[in-house]
């Protein structure tokens, strides 16, 4: 009898595809809102993450202050004895690199491109965490010279070497040469959408005489090893600056330490939170796509009133009438929360891909968003499956 009332229900949808379609259309909507909101978000944050980690393990950026009031002076840069310092007295560091940076023209034979120089050290490639696809890192001759030697991005290596190994070669940048000595792995889009591979590193000697014309550090890079807190590193840190600057007790710091991972952390909470909100809203479109269930279904037994009399007039029990109705909103509810889902499978590949961030497939959300569309089903088709199962036989086929 029960399979008797299902396939009474599912004869009743059939007989109206188009009334059915255009029901279900606002639990299609509002579950493909819902799971896209929440795909694209996990998707930023898994991006967010992934670019911090780009950047390097248990990192630290250390930079002057720079002052944003009108007239305001910005503080004095660092210099070697501050790297040298931080070095021998804070031993929690695995790695600490000083970098300078300038805006170059790269020339390789006709070719010629607009990109950064970073001087620096060998460190760098460890705090920055970059692994080499060819080549080494710089020798220490090399760095205590000076001398003209550069390890390229794996960008630079494609706009002007065509992707060809260029070891070896020759790269002119201003007015001096330096040779090609390493070229360093693809890492992509960095934060801010700048490409970390548009880069060529150089010993930081070299570039403070022939690029910066200065002894200045713009910034530092500093790895802490692992399982020492960043906490504790960043208070020696700030004991340690405010003594080499000469900053007085109740003076405020002219510097800034930035812990990477606090930024991820903090970044990665915030698009959780605005994911959170991005996909309650979605969710009230389930809401309406419910009253939409409700009020079709009312109409549909206005419609049938005469076949529900007949159904109870020949022996049918008001459990098998109230049964058939909440089936036909259950299925209703369920067949669009399975489309919501596939179209939105299909939206999150295409704004995923168009955004370029990770398709971050969430199981939990799908599941969760189709028995939520079900139990809309079973919430909103009560009252209008209660009251055909309460009509009165003889009213009922009276009914015009």
């Amino acid at each position: 009898m029960i399979w008797n009332t299902i396939w009474l229900a599912l004869q009743a949808i059939r007989r109206n595809l188009l009334r059915s379609f255009l029901t279900v259309l606002g639990i299609v909507i509002g579950v493909a809102a819902v799971i896209t909101m929440v795909t694209l978000g996990n998707g930023a944050t898994q991006s967010i993450s992934n670019q911090i980690a780009n950047l390097g393990s248990n990192l630290l950026l250390v930079m002057p202050r720079r002052e944003m009031r009108p007239g305001a002076v910005s503080a004095k840069p660092f210099d070697i004895r501050d790297v040298e310092a931080i070095q021998d007295q804070i031993s929690a560091l695995k790695a600490v690199a000083p970098l300078v940076e300038g805006s170059v023209t790269a020339v390789y034979g006709p070719k010629n491109w607009s990109t950064s120089v970073v001087g620096t050290t060998n460190d760098y490639f460890i705090t920055a965490n970059w692994k080499f696809a060819l080549g080494r890192s710089f020798s220490e001759s090399e760095l205590r010279s000076g001398k003209s030697v550069c390890v390229i991005g794996d960008t630079i290596r494609r706009e002007l070497f065509a992707g060809k190994d260029p070891v070896g070669s020759s790269l002119r940048i201003k007015n001096f040469s330096g040779e090609i000595v390493g070229v360093l792995r693809g890492k992509g889009q960095g934060g801010m959408g700048r490409d970390q591979d548009d880069t060529i590193v150089m010993p930081l000697r070299t570039v403070q005489r022939r690029v910066t014309g200065n002894q200045d550090i713009n910034m530092m890079m500093l790895s802490v090893k692992d399982g020492v807190l960043s906490e504790d590193v960043v208070k020696q840190l700030n004991l340690l600056l405010r003594e080499r600057r000469r900053i007085v007790a109740g003076k405020n710091d002219d510097f800034d330490v930035l812990d990477t991972k606090e930024i991820a952390q903090t970044l990665s909470g915030a698009t959780k939170t605005l994911t959170g909100l991005l996909g309650a809203v979605a969710a009230v479109s389930l809401l309406v796509g419910g009253i939409g269930i409700m009020n079709i279904m009312l109409v549909s037994v206005t419609e049938r009133t005469r076949e529900i009399g007949t159904r109870l007039a020949v022996g049918a029990l008001e459990n098998e009438v109230l049964l058939q109705f909440m089936v036909e909103a259950v299925t209703l509810a369920s067949v669009g929360g399975l489309i919501g889902i596939a179209l939105a499978t299909a939206l999150s590949l295409m704004l995923t891909k168009m955004m370029n961030v990770p398709y971050a497939f969430n199981l939990g959300i799908n599941l969760l968003s189709f028995f939520f569309s079900a139990a809309i089903g079973i919430i909103f088709g009560f009252m209008p499956a209660r009251r055909a199962a309460k009509l009165n036989p003889i009213d009922a086929l009276r009914h015009e």
